[in-house]
């Protein structure tokens, strides 16, 4: 199967609602192994596994997809890789690895402000709500129309940076 077959094959398995949990997992597992490279294959399994519940298998999924170089063949998806793999460490109790990650989260169109957005929810989640809402706060600021000062004055005096 070629790349653009495989990408399809991929956008058609998310699109059908019809789909349970598991066998959206199996059928991105026989995908993944036909995948035009490593890191997407594993990505995109990490992400199944992810959606299904199976945080710890995502875990592992998203880790390959990482070291196999994920950031070099497709940097949209390495954008995605790192809001979700956080997700999951937020989700299997590791909320600092998540912060950290999120903070070093690489910016890209396909994720807009959701980095800012998934690190306030870590953020939270690690009991530091002031600074997660400052971020939450700093991250909408720039959509705003009006009152930019102020709400960049009211986030700063959140936290003591």
């Amino acid at each position: 199967m070629d790349a653009d077959d495989w990408e399809k094959e991929v956008a058609d398995l998310w699109a059908d609602e019809g789909v349970d949990d598991d066998e959206r997992i199996d059928r991105m597992r026989a995908l993944a192994e036909q995948a035009p490279h490593p890191a997407l294959g594993e990505f995109e399994l990490g992400g199944a596994c992810d959606s299904g519940g199976r945080e710890a298998e995502a875990d592992r999924h998203y880790a390959a997809a990482t070291a196999a170089g994920l950031r070099d063949v497709d940097p949209g998806r390495a954008a995605q890789l790192a809001i979700q793999h956080a997700s999951t460490l937020r989700n299997l109790g590791r909320v600092e690895e998540a912060v950290t990650m999120l903070r070093n989260a690489p910016e890209h169109p396909a994720t807009g402000a959701a980095p800012a957005v998934f690190l306030a929810l870590a953020l939270h989640s690690a009991g530091r709500s002031a600074e997660a809402l400052r971020v939450a706060l700093e991250a909408i600021e720039p959509t705003l129309p009006r009152y930019h000062r102020s709400v960049r004055a009211y986030a700063a005096a959140l936290t003591d940076d």
